[in-house]
């Protein structure tokens, strides 16, 4: 069967079907082709076990990490999986196994750091009100720091929750507590633009204000400015305060599936790495509380 046309269908069925952004559809067609570049297959029934051994080993030495790896094995995988479903005689995709990596360790802030960094924007000025409005959100709703830079100023403050369209052109509901609330009505109540963008740039130039939107990169320097400001010695990130926000919530007791929706994680997988970190705290409560009476 002809391969090429297989893969575009397949390319096709992941952004209809799937809803797959096309940066992903780009990904999944680049390391498809690098397993056909490699193996040099022109018919589907040419996929088989040596073939796939082989090229696990070129990718192991290309010198990538594993999880690199892992993405040319999961495009793969999904393209086989298509095929069977399409009735389509092919390698089984569950023959295939991934390169094993080692367990993702999470870089976290303390509860006392999280609550420094939160307090570090001091004064009434348009910008510390603005940067005390980021932090107060990102631990807030999670969101991913490109989320946040493409947010407009009409977010209904009345209501504690909006919509954001987050990776894969999904949407998702967020929630805003009182505290980030009250920061970005401070925060939009000093400024006097009319700027849709939500968070925006002083540049001062011969006595103007030129507003610009605030890029990730510079929502990034802003969110590490203030951790050395509040004395964390760690790398402090968005994504970081995105961890804390996860933990935060499964610590109190929210339950995986609802913390996945709220991060908009795709897979269930993903979110589980933050239960290590709950495990971790329910180990050290059976510690504190378990057997202490007399028997």
């Amino acid at each position: 069967m002809d391969t090429q046309k297989l893969k575009r269908q397949f390319l096709e069925y992941l952004e209809i079907e799937k809803g797959y952004s096309l940066k992903t559809i780009e990904n999944y067609e680049r390391y498809l082709n690098k397993f056909f570049e490699f193996s040099k297959i022109k018919n589907i029934i040419e996929i088989n076990d040596d073939k796939v051994r082989e090229f696990r080993l070129y990718l192991n030495r290309q010198d990538l990490k594993k999880n690199t790896q892992n993405y040319y094995l999961i495009s793969l995988r999904s393209f086989l999986r298509y095929l069977m479903k399409r009735n389509v005689k092919v390698l089984s995709p569950d023959k295939i196994e991934l390169a094993k990596i080692k367990e993702r360790s999470l870089d976290l802030i303390s509860t006392d750091e999280l609550e420094r960094l939160l307090l570090a924007p001091e004064g009434s000025d348009e910008k510390s009100l603005r940067d005390k409005a980021i932090l107060e959100l990102f631990f807030s709703t999670g969101l991913r720091v490109s989320e946040l830079a493409s947010l407009n100023r009409d977010i209904d403050l009345k209501k504690d929750e909006f919509s954001i369209r987050g990776k894969g052109e999904k949407i998702r509901l967020v929630f805003l507590s009182e505290t980030a609330k009250t920061a970005i009505k401070k925060y939009l109540d000093k400024r006097t633009d009319m700027e849709e963008s939500l968070f925006l740039r002083l540049v001062k130039s011969k006595n103007e204000n030129n507003e610009i939107r605030l890029t990730p990169r510079s929502i990034e320097r802003i969110v590490k400015h203030y951790a050395i400001k509040a004395g964390i010695s760690k790398k402090v990130t968005p994504h970081i305060i995105r961890h804390s926000f996860a933990t935060d919530l499964l610590q109190n007791g929210a339950d995986i599936r609802s913390v996945q929706m709220m991060l908009g994680h795709t897979n269930i997988s993903t979110t589980q790495i933050y239960t290590h970190i709950t495990d971790r705290q329910l180990k050290n409560v059976h510690k504190s509380f378990h057997n202490k009476g007399k028997r």
